[in-house]
């Protein structure tokens, strides 16, 4: 028997940010997802958004799996508006099903009006779309099913492509948020395949750098945001992106590497400019553990941290100990308190971030 997912206690109120750190496998881990695989996934992704009113504030689409970094605000109060309900609709459904649906209200409406029925018969036209909005399990449901049938159509396949249920892990909005989205959108640098984390395309960072001023870029760039600034009250604004956010992400993704840019100029007159970083590679970083070492905090995005996939709570020691206040009925008797100490590549966290969970295998090098 699977025991329930672990979700943030607030959900349904206005106390903090709800951000979760979601991901899921290709079964047998099979390479499958290649470039029109990815590039169809991302517009799913941006359609579930638009419907479902969560919002994907980093994210990285790899070979055989993905990462995301789900916040999920709760449905405002007073519920959505007709006109609301139906621009949502419109995200994942066709002209004339949204029209039936607009024609439904229009006469449910109207009966309240006559006082042949009460608000009740609206409320219930809401209810049959609504339930899917503002939803962890209905965000991603919505997402793999759709993607499945799309690949399993397209490449004349059946079956399950996604391997057992996802993962998600409740994140802490401030540092643990900003680590997080770091992490995420380093998945391609941890991987080798590029250098450079804004020369990959299906992740937040080279979407937010490579997507231009169109509406893929902002969306990318207003998520990044957010993730970064959530705990200060910023908005999910594109436009903060160039003035408060980029600069300081990027130092983050470099691991505060020192990075110097000169100027060269060749014989014709040309002035050409070249940038140079010097980092931490992930040879060195294994080569510090071994030796019992520890990581600088800025570096540890870089290395595989399976206590950002296993973990059940990310964040600060009070943070991950309100998590497990709040569900103190899945732990024995023994434990009497929830905070654990990150070990292994994470170790350099141990006084910053915290994890519900106590991992003693596997937890990354």
């Amino acid at each position: 028997m699977r025991r329930a997912r672990w979700l943030a206690e607030w959900r349904n109120s206005d106390l903090k940010p709800v951000f979760y750190h979601c991901v899921s496998r290709v079964v047998d881990r099979r390479f499958v997802l290649g470039a029109v695989e990815k590039e169809k996934f991302r517009a799913l992704m941006r359609v579930y958004e638009r419907f479902s009113g969560c919002r994907v504030t980093s994210y990285c689409l790899m070979d055989n799996h993905f990462h995301l970094l789900l916040e999920v605000p709760r449905m405002k109060d007073g519920g959505l508006s007709d006109t609301e309900l139906l621009k949502r609709l419109s995200a994942i459904y066709h002209e004339a099903f949204v029209a039936g649906v607009a024609q439904e209200l229009a006469e449910a409406r109207q009966q309240v009006a006559d006082g042949v029925a009460d608000a009740s018969v609206v409320a219930r036209v809401h209810a049959r779309f609504t339930y899917r909005m503002h939803d962890l399990g209905e965000f991603m449901k919505g997402l793999l099913q759709r993607y499945t049938h799309w690949h399993n159509r397209t490449h004349a396949r059946t079956g399950r492509l996604w391997e057992d249920r996802f993962k998600s892990v409740i994140v802490e909005d401030g540092v643990a948020a900003r680590t997080m989205a770091a992490y995420i959108d380093l998945n391609p640098v941890r991987a080798g395949i590029v250098k450079e984390p804004a020369d990959y395309r299906w992740s937040s960072y080279g979407e937010a750098v490579g997507g231009g001023t169109k509406s893929h870029g902002m969306t990318a760039r207003a998520g990044l945001v957010r993730a970064w600034g959530a705990h200060q009250g910023m908005a999910a604004d594109a436009g903060l992106w160039a003035k408060e956010v980029s600069k300081f992400y990027r130092k983050l993704l470099l691991g505060h590497a020192l990075e110097k840019t000169m100027e060269h100029r060749g014989q014709d007159g040309v002035v050409a400019k070249k940038t140079t970083r010097k980092g931490i590679s992930n040879k060195e970083a294994e080569a510090t553990l071994e030796q019992d070492g520890e990581l600088p905090f800025s570096k540890m995005p870089r290395c595989r941290i399976r206590y950002f996939t296993d973990g059940a709570v990310i964040g600060s020691r009070g943070f991950v100990d309100e998590a497990f206040a709040e569900s103190r009925n899945r732990f024995g008797p023994k434990r009497v308190s929830g905070a654990r100490k990150m070990r292994g590549a994470a170790s350099s966290a141990s006084t910053i971030l915290w994890s519900l969970r106590d991992l003693k295998k596997g937890i990354g090098k």
